[in-house]
């Protein structure tokens, strides 16, 4: 899991007066809390911010918080949520949770197929159905990605959540296996709906009655 340095700074205000005028300065309000910690009111540097931002995966990347209070207290964190202004699109404000690097979290992590499924070669159509699921793991033993050999998959075979080899430290959650990838056939026909059976089977009775009419 990707790890990033960020400072931030004790905030004493809140409010939207005092944080519009925290924007202007180009810094944003911010807030970490956690198990047993009391929630701290921070302040970001919105270009620090957008760095980190910039280098993706921004729900997998673990914040070392340099917090700067007089002295410089560091704290391990992960995001929770970021709200931005929908317009602009803009940072408004960003949710810290403080993190055990000894204790398992609970996380989404991307699939990443490997390979070209044979059913493929015989006009199949991959069909990738999740593209990241959730596993257990210390903070420090988060993958950038999982990856899935689908080489052998035919027309109709499936992978599942079980058939993922994963790395050492990192878990499942219990009873989950459900459907990652399948191969389906580009080849079969829609199944007809209600109506357009009662349809057909209207226009089957009225060729049936006419035939029946150029009989006698």
């Amino acid at each position: 899991m990707k790890q990033h340095e960020l400072n931030a700074t004790i905030r004493k205000t809140t409010g939207n007066g005092p944080a519009r005028s925290l924007r202007r300065d180009g810094m944003f309000p911010a807030i970490l809390y956690g198990p047993g910690t009391q929630p701290i009111l921070l302040t970001v540097n919105v270009r620090e911010f957008d760095h980190a931002v910039q280098k993706g995966n921004i729900r997998r990347t673990i914040f070392a918080l340099n917090i700067q209070n007089g002295a410089t207290l560091t704290k391990p964190a992960v995001i929770k949520e970021i709200q931005r202004h929908p317009v602009s699109g803009r940072f408004l404000h960003v949710d810290f949770y403080e993190i055990d690097m000894q204790r398992k979290l609970r996380v989404m992590v991307p699939i990443m197929p490997k390979g070209k499924a044979k059913g493929e070669e015989f006009g199949g159509m991959m069909q990738i159905i999740e593209r990241e699921i959730e596993v257990f793991c210390l903070p420090g033993e988060i993958p950038d990605a999982l990856e899935l050999d689908v080489a052998d998959l035919g027309i109709g075979d499936a992978l599942h959540v079980k058939d993922i080899a994963l790395p050492a430290g990192v878990e499942l959650p219990a009873g989950v296996n459900y459907t990652v990838v399948t191969v389906v056939s580009q080849k079969a026909e829609a199944a007809p709906t209600a109506g357009e059976a009662e349809a057909g089977e209207a226009a089957e009775g009225e060729k049936a009655a006419e035939a029946e009419k150029a009989a006698e």
